[in-house]
C-alpha cells in the first residue's frame, strides 16, 4: 500500500480475514494474497463448471479458472470493474460476460468486498448471471448462443460455499439405546 490511508488499510484488513473464511468454508474457490500486508491483489481459482470454446468450434466444459482482484489505493472512493477484476484463464473461456482479459460484473460500487466480488464471478463462470444482450456482452457470439441454450444453465448448481449443518450429539444416559 503506498499511502498511509487507514481506512483502506482496515478495509484491507478485513478483505483477508474474510477470504480467509471464504476458502475455509469453500470446495470451489481457493483465494492466494500477492503482495506484501495488507494485501491488495488475490489471485482467485475456481474449481467449477463453466465452458470453453474449442479450436474446431464447439464447446466443451471445463473446471479450472483464474482470475485476479485488484484493489487500488483509491478503491473506496472510485471502482472500475475492468480494472479490478482481470481473467487470467483460460484464454478460451466461452460467457457473453467475459473477453479475456476483461470481466464483466456489473456495475462495481466503492469499497464491494472480496467475498461479493467472488460470489459475482461464481455467478458468471457457471452461467447463473449472463448478460443476454447483445448491446451489454464482452462476446456477442456468447451471448446469441447463450440465449438459444438457457435450458443447460445453471452449469454447476453447488453453493460457493458449503452449507453449514447445526447439530448436537448428547451421551445416551444408562439404559438408552
Amino acid at each position: 500500500m503506498q499511502s498511509k490511508d487507514l481506512i483502506l488499510q482496515g478495509f484491507l484488513e478485513s478483505q483477508q480475514a474474510d477470504a480467509a473464511a471464504l476458502a475455509a468454508a469453500s470446495d470451489i474457490v481457493q483465494i492466494h494474497p500477492y503482495g506484501i500486508e495488507p494485501y491488495q491483489q488475490y489471485r482467485a481459482v475456481f474449481r467449477c463448471d463453466g465452458l470453453v470454446h474449442l479450436p474446431g468450434g464447439g464447446f466443451a466444459r471445463a473446471d479450472h479458472f483464474e482470475l485476479l482482484i485488484t484493489f487500488p489505493d483509491d478503491y473506496l472512493r472510485r471502482a472500475n470493474a475492468f480494472e479490478v477484476v482481470t481473467w487470467l484463464g483460460p484464454p478460451n473461456v466461452w460467457h457473453p460476460n467475459i473477453r479475456p482479459p476483461a470481466i464483466c460484473v456489473g456495475h462495481l460500487v466503492p469499497g464491494t468486498g472480496l467475498v461479493n466480488l467472488l460470489l459475482q464471478i461464481h455467478e458468471i463462470i457457471t452461467y447463473r448471471k449472463v448478460t443476454m444482450s447483445e448491446f451489454d456482452a464482452l462476446n456477442h457470439a456468447a451471448c446469441q448462443w447463450a440465449r438459444d441454450n438457457t435450458h443447460m444453465f445453471p452449469l454447476d448448481t453447488r453453493p460457493l460455499k458449503r452449507r453449514s449443518v447445526d447439530f448436537r450429539v448428547e451421551a445416551a444416559g444408562p439404559g438408552e439405546k
